[in-house]
């Protein structure tokens, strides 16, 4: 995760062992203030310009909302200078680049903010046998919905045949049952004109005319009673075809969702849960590209929750699964916002025991929980994880940006500023990195 803080204009990357790189930022100035809050990756872009100054250039982009907010490199001139993105060294961006992925959390807090070692008894441990099977369930229910996809494809094709004979069958009925009408009529027409016949000459006459009427008549007779039978049979295939595909459409819709869920079940897991709206929201990455360079994140779990004391303020507080233990999970804990400690927060959030038994057995690192005062963001969406922003923090540069719109793409006030400093140079940390000491920039 990285962490941008606000008070001292840094950021910091960290992993599962700790901090691995910092460096000095640049973020939004009065007015058009960077906006404290939860965020992650949603889109990256190694060479981005931008659309709304001059085409200025954003080193090493990473999209944090789709109204645009980023981070990118730019210059430093050692405060806040942007139009709320968060600049960093250009060196420092494009290291950074390189760590990253889509969907990884970035805390922006308005003062210091580092992730401490934490327990507690709501945040999900795995099981063992459920991890261990995971991927070869996820494997099996593929193949199942692929084969099912398969048959319901067939079934539908059956059932298009099927009711094009029935619809066949049905106009060749009518049409019988209209020569049968007809025959009929004239084996009728036949019987009175024999009936009228004054001499045996006009007797012989009307007799062999009948002869002929019944024959036909007969004849429709057989026709009409065979197609009667045919079209019943296939009216019936028709209907059993019909049952049939819709039977398989079902089937494959639910093999497709079990195939579904079984593979977002290998991803992390985020959980955000609101004391705004009394609801907890699950996010898994799908890693289904959008044409606009995002990914489309499932967001099929949406329940109310209970948080005790709902107007009392909980805080903002991001629990996240750092690496596996014996025990199932190591979690770090982060108070952006601490109306309440994370131990108190979570202690009065109750999770919904069905939500835990989806997504607990199979939790795996870099899987959060973020309990928080606010509602989800407006930026929230499809293609993104979460997106909410500390409503007693200014947010000048993310209201002051239209609302979402696919075409619209990160932007800042590069070019506007060139001013430097020390930190257009280099950064040394006053503390020591597990591994990096330094990082030069450029």
């Amino acid at each position: 995760m990285a962490i941008v803080s606000i008070k001292t204009q840094q950021v910091t990357l960290y992993d599962a062992d700790g901090w691995i790189l910092r460096a000095p930022v640049s973020t939004g100035v009065g007015g058009r203030e960077t906006p404290a809050g939860i965020f992650a990756v949603i889109e990256k872009d190694k060479d981005h310009h931008s659309s709304m100054y001059d085409d200025a250039w954003m080193p090493n982009m990473q999209r944090i909302t789709w109204n645009g907010i980023a981070l990118h490199g730019g210059p430093l001139p050692g405060y806040a200078a942007s139009h709320g993105c968060v600049r960093m060294p250009y060196g420092f961006a494009e290291n950074l680049f390189d760590k990253t992925r889509i969907g990884m959390r970035v805390i922006i807090a308005p003062n210091d903010a580092a992730p401490v070692d934490f327990s507690h008894p709501s945040l999900f441990q795995p099981n063992a046998e459920a991890l261990a099977a995971a991927p070869g369930r996820a494997e099996t229910l593929a193949r199942d919905a692929k084969d099912t996809s398969k048959d319901a494809s067939e079934a539908k094709k059956a059932a298009i045949v099927t009711a094009r004979a029935a619809k066949i069958s049905a106009a060749s009925l009518r049409k019988l049952k209209l020569l049968k009408t007809r025959a009929d009529a004239a084996l009728t027409a036949a019987d009175k004109a024999l009936a009228a016949a004054s001499n045996d000459q006009a007797k012989a006459r009307a007799e062999e005319r009948r002869q002929k009427a019944a024959a036909k008549a007969s004849q429709a007779g057989t026709q009409l009673d065979t197609a009667t039978a045919d079209a019943a049979t296939k009216r019936d295939a028709a209907a059993a075809a019909k049952d049939a595909a819709k039977a398989t459409e079902t089937k494959k819709t639910d093999t497709a969702k079990a195939a579904n869920d079984a593979k977002l079940a290998l991803e992390p897991v985020s959980i955000y849960i609101s004391r705004a709206t009394q609801k907890l929201y699950v996010r898994r990455n799908t890693h289904k590209h959008w044409p606009d360079g995002g990914e489309v994140f499932d967001s099929s779990i949406e329940v109310p929750i209970t948080i005790r004391d709902p107007d009392k303020p909980i805080g903002t507080h991001v629990f996240t699964a750092m690496a596996r233990n014996d025990s199932g999970l190591r979690w770090s804990a982060v108070s952006i916002d601490d109306a309440d400690s994370a131990k108190d927060a979570l202690d009065r959030v109750t999770i919904p025991k069905d939500v835990l038994d989806r997504i607990a057995p199979t939790a795996v690192p870099r899987s959060s929980i973020i309990v928080s005062d606010e509602p989800l963001s407006r930026e929230t969406n499809y293609r993104t994880e979460f997106v909410a922003v500390l409503s007693n923090q200014p947010q000048g540069g993310f209201i002051t940006r239209k609302p979402t719109n696919v075409d619209r793409v990160a932007s800042d006030d590069l070019g506007r500023d060139r001013g430097s400093s020390f930190f257009d140079w280099g950064f040394r940390s006053y503390d020591t990195p597990r591994r990096e000491r330094y990082f030069p920039f450029n």
